[in-house]
C-alpha cells in the first residue's frame, strides 16, 4: 500500500474526522494558552534589567535559585499549597453529600431544579462574592452585628476576618459548585442494580457505599479535587481582599514582583515553580487515589 492510498484512507476515517473537529479548538488553545506559558518559561531564565519594563536577555538560573532558597518565597508557596489543600478538602467533603442527595434522593423530575439552584452563585461576579464575604465577616459585618443584637457578645469579634480561616471559607464557597457538579455526574452514572446486588449479598449500606458507590464515584471526586486545587493555589483576589494583604499567596507575590518591583524574570520563575508544585501535588493525589481503589475493590 503506497503513501497516497494510506493518506486517502486516513482522510475517510473517523480519526481524521475527529482531528478536523478539534483542530480549531486545539489551535486556539495553543495560541492563547501554550504561547503565554512558553513565553513565561523563557522569561524565567532571563536577567532583570535596570531599565523599566525591560529584561536583559542574559540566561541565568538565579531566579530559580532565589525562588527555591529565599525563605519568604518558600513560606508563601507553602502557605498557598496549605490553603489550597484545606479549601479542596473542605469543598469536596461538603460537596459529596450534596451531590449524593441530589443523585439518590431527589426525584428525577426535580434534579434539574436542584442543579439550577446549585449554579445560582455563578450569577454574580466572583469579585462581588468575595466582597460580600468581607461584609459578612467584617468588624461591623452581618455576623458581628447579629451576635451583638442577640446579646452573645459585647464587642465585635476581630478573628473572623483577615486570617487563613476566612480565606478558606470564602474560597470553599466560591468553588463549591465546581466540586458538586462532577461528583453528581459520576454518581448518576452508577448502575443502581450494583448497589442492590451488594445489599442482597449481605453488605450493609455503609459497606456498600464504601466498596461500591465511593469507588465508582471516584472519577468525579478526582475531577472535583483537581478543579478546585489547581486554581485556588493561584487565587489572587481572595487573599488580597479577605486576607487584607496580610497573608499573601503565591499569586500576590508574583504580581508584586512583576508589576510592583518590575522584576519579570523572578515573577516568571515563581510562577513556574508554583505550577510545578501544583503538578506534583496533583500527580501524587492521582496515584494515591489509584492505590485507594485497588485496596477497596479487592
Amino acid at each position: 500500500m503506497n503513501d497516497q492510498t494510506r493518506w486517502a484512507r486516513f482522510r475517510r476515517s473517523e480519526d481524521a474526522a475527529g482531528l478536523a473537529l478539534i483542530s480549531p479548538t486545539l489551535i486556539v488553545a495553543l495560541l492563547l494558552l501554550g504561547a503565554p506559558l512558553a513565553l513565561m518559561f523563557l522569561y524565567s531564565f532571563l536577567t532583570d534589567s535596570s531599565q523599566p519594563a525591560t529584561v536583559d536577555w542574559t540566561f541565568t538560573l538565579e531566579n530559580y535559585t532565589a525562588a527555591l532558597t529565599e525563605p519568604i518565597y518558600r513560606a508563601v508557596l507553602w502557605r498557598s499549597l496549605y490553603v489550597s489543600v484545606l479549601v479542596t478538602a473542605a469543598t469536596v467533603i461538603l460537596a459529596f453529600p450534596v451531590a449524593y442527595f441530589v443523585s439518590f434522593h431527589v426525584a428525577p423530575n426535580r434534579k434539574s431544579l436542584w442543579l439550577f439552584l446549585i449554579t445560582i452563585p455563578f450569577w454574580t461576579s466572583y469579585l462581588i462574592r468575595v466582597f460580600l464575604w468581607k461584609v459578612i465577616l467584617g468588624f461591623n459585618g452581618v455576623v458581628n452585628s447579629g451576635l451583638k443584637t442577640i446579646g452573645l457578645i459585647d464587642e465585635p469579634l476581630s478573628f473572623l476576618l483577615y486570617n487563613t480561616n476566612s480565606i478558606v471559607l470564602t474560597l470553599a464557597h466560591a468553588y463549591a459548585p465546581f466540586a458538586i457538579l462532577p461528583i453528581f455526574v459520576a454518581l448518576e452514572k452508577i448502575d443502581r442494580s450494583l448497589l442492590e446486588a451488594g445489599q442482597d449479598l449481605g453488605e450493609s449500606r455503609l459497606m456498600t457505599f464504601w466498596r461500591v458507590t465511593l469507588p465508582l464515584a471516584m472519577p468525579g471526586v478526582v475531577a472535583a479535587v483537581l478543579i478546585v486545587l489547581i486554581p485556588t493555589v493561584g487565587d489572587y483576589v481572595t487573599p488580597e481582599v479577605i486576607g487584607g494583604g496580610k497573608l499573601p499567596m503565591i499569586a500576590n507575590l508574583i504580581q508584586n514582583r512583576m508589576l510592583g518591583l518590575d522584576n519579570r524574570p523572578l515573577g516568571a520563575a515563581l510562577a513556574v515553580v508554583a505550577m510545578a508544585a501544583v503538578g506534583l501535588l496533583s500527580v501524587a493525589f492521582v496515584f494515591a487515589n489509584r492505590r485507594f481503589l485497588k485496596k477497596t475493590t479487592r
